[in-house]
């Protein structure tokens, strides 16, 4: 089988030549080359051969590159070239010297807040920069985090994960590609991404750059998934003045999650806040190929990581089988054939060797049915389906059927995947394992629950606005106002959700109910008498405002109160105003002009304002020419008018 450090030598393309392994990954080797057609130095990513057997991975890998290529940003490792050779995919990127942050990270550097700044403010402007063009990262990590010998930061990789994301070994419909320790928490639940999962995998490197930890952190990859599903970035002291925005940065919800662009600004105004950053103790390129010995194989939760350089000479490193040397094993055969002319001679000597024959063949048989026990050799593989979204007991059902043992780890809550369904499995969709395996799952709890805020003089506008900030929703039923002493009018006098009332927590989501104060409860209007005077004391003194009006009335005396609007004993509001009407005596009429009229003329235009004739002096068939009172003349209704006819 040809391993990476025989590739070294070979040339790609026609024109670059292979001359170091600077790292190996999962999904592919890194190698530093010489571009013989321009005469410089580049890095080739050449992808493992299995991937060039995939089909979707290959139509997605073509399109990502072009995309990727496409890309020119101070902060984006710069793509010269993509091909095939062998149909197997290679990346041809420009060769920086700085090593990468992953580098820095493992040699015990710990940043400081200007540097976390600093490389933070310059990788979120790259991924600005490709989120604004359509590209999703998907496995932002320190070893995807290069520098230059300038110390500027360049992010690679672009493309290569979302490339993978179609691979038929990787679960369907945008489930969890990149690296577990620095995935999102929408990563985790098989949820599609947008660039909103680069930026919660920016900040848990910048937290790790700081504090030396990776948060969330736990002894397996599925427990570690677990872990952040819903919850916030935990606080460290060390992270000092980015500690506000790489919380926000990692919100487990992407809506209060930052954006790239939103979390450079944030991180360039603390950056200028703060004094300049020194530089950074960075690895170059030429010792990393310097350095064989250093290499390790990746990690299971790293499935990309650059390791150092693997050479065609120098030690083998853990881990790697050594070449076979033809020589040595020539010399060193343990049953060969002997030639007739050189055989001893026959006798007990020759017969002996059976037995110590029969001896090994045993103890290597032994080995063997040992060896074969211990790795199930001659037990079936089955391929791991698909569970997540899935209900448990299916879940378990579906593994039985394969001959797979499913555990289930305890529940998460979960605001997008129902109760009692699958947000995670571990291994993932595809992998092959042995019947028998055990395949480990995290169930949904369903939604969690959030905590109310105080609504304490709130209004219903006010309170919808703080519950919304907490996802949840709010009502203010018009039914459901009351009145109260104590609380304002248009205030919250108190909340409901189900049957409890003024609940400390609630589902979330739920929609809360709102009781909004009508101000105190209305009073009676009491009864009043006498003069406006002492009207106007009786109903200040009971809390309301007063104003006053007359009008006439016969029954009520000139200057004594009629009545009161709203009237006495009406319930309305304190600080109401009511009306106090005064008597101005019996209404007054205005005597007509009745000169030139009959007698029975001016009697009927008399009734007509409700006044009648009193004497007639003179004829009564003549004509009046004189009233008593005098026309014009006001006089109290019902009175009589006296008539001079000639």
């Amino acid at each position: 089988m040809t391993t990476a450090a025989d590739q070294i030598g070979t040339t790609l393309g026609g024109r670059y030549r292979l001359e170091a392994l600077l790292g190996t990954g999962a999904s592919a080797n890194v190698f530093l080359a010489q571009d013989t057609t321009l005469e410089r130095q580049v890095a080739i990513k050449l992808l493992q051969p299995a991937l060039a057997q995939d089909a979707a991975f290959l139509k997605r890998f073509r399109a990502e590159a072009r995309a990727v290529a496409a890309l020119n940003h101070p902060n984006v490792l710069r793509v010269f070239d993509w091909g095939e050779e062998d149909g197997v995919p290679f990346l041809v990127t420009e060769l920086l010297a700085g090593g990468s942050l992953k580098d820095v990270l493992d040699a015990g550097v710990r940043l400081t807040h200007e540097q976390a700044a600093s490389v933070g403010q310059q990788a979120a402007a790259g991924l600005a920069y490709a989120h604004a063009r359509g590209l999703v990262h998907r496995d932002v990590k320190p070893g995807n985090l290069l520098f230059d010998e300038e110390g500027r930061v360049r992010i690679t990789d672009f493309g290569v994960a979302r490339a993978l994301a179609e691979a038929s070994w990787t679960e369907p419909a945008g489930g969890l590609i990149g690296t577990v320790r620095y995935a999102s928490p929408e990563q985790a639940e098989g949820l599609p991404v947008d660039g909103k999962a680069d930026v919660y995998s920016l900040s848990l490197v910048l937290y790790e750059s700081l504090s030396g930890t990776v948060p969330f952190l736990q002894e397996t990859p599925v427990a570690t998934l677990r872990a952040r599903i819903g919850q916030p970035l935990p606080h460290d002291p060390s992270l000092g003045p980015l500690d506000v925005a790489l919380a926000q940065a990692a919100s487990p919800l992407t809506e209060d999650r930052l954006d790239a662009a939103e979390f450079e600004r944030r991180l360039e105004s603390i950056a200028a806040a703060l004094p300049p950053a020194l530089p950074l103790p960075l690895a170059g390129v030429a010792e990393a190929a310097a350095t064989a010995s250093q290499f390790k194989a990746p990690s299971v939760d790293d499935l990309t990581q650059v390791t150092s350089a693997v050479l065609t000479t120098g030690p083998v490193p853990s881990g790697v089988a050594a070449p076979y040397d033809a020589v040595a094993d020539e010399d060193n055969t343990v049953i060969g054939f002997v030639p007739p002319s050189e055989a001893a001679p026959v006798g007990p000597r020759r017969r002996r060797r059976w037995p110590w024959i029969l001896v090994a063949v045993v103890i290597l048989g032994a080995g063997f049915a040992a060896f074969a026990i211990a790795t199930k050799l001659f037990v079936p593989n089955v391929t791991v389906p698909n569970l997540v979204g899935v209900s448990s007991v299916k879940a378990e059902s579906t593994l039985s059927k394969e001959h797979l043992t499913a555990v289930f780890e305890p529940s998460v809550y979960s605001t997008t995947v129902p109760v009692n369904d699958v947000i995670v499995q571990q291994p993932r969709a595809g992998t092959v394992l042995k019947q028998g395996s055990t395949v480990r799952l995290v169930a949904s709890r369903g939604l969690p629950s959030v905590t109310v805020p105080s609504l304490q003089g709130f209004t219903c506008a006010q309170a919808q606005a703080a519950l919304q900030t907490v996802h949840l929703k709010a009502i203010c039923p018009p039914a459901a106002q009351q009145y109260s002493p104590t609380v304002p009018t248009g205030q919250t006098i108190s909340y409901w959700y189900g049957s409890v009332t003024n609940p400390k927590t609630v589902t979330y989501g739920a929609t809360v109910n709102i009781v909004i104060s009508k101000g105190p409860p209305p009073v009676p209007i009491p009864q009043v008498s006498g003069t406006f005077a002492q009207a106007e004391a009786t109903l200040v003194a009971a809390g309301f405002k007063v104003t006053e009006a007359k009008e006439f009335s016969e029954a009520i005396p000139v200057g004594s109160v009629t009545r009161t609007v709203p009237a006495a004993g009406t319930p309305i509001q304190k600080g109401t105003t009511v009306t106090v009407y005064v008597s101005l005596g019996p209404p007054l009429v205005t005597v007509p002009n009745l000169h030139g009229k009959t007698v029975a003329g001016a009697t009927a235009k008399l009734q007509n304002v409700g006044l009648k004739v009193g004497a007639v002096y003179g004829p009564p068939g003549g004509t009046v020419f004189k009233e008593s009172p005098g026309s014009g003349s006001s006089v109290k209704a019902g009175s009589a008018v006296n008539l001079y006819v000639q």
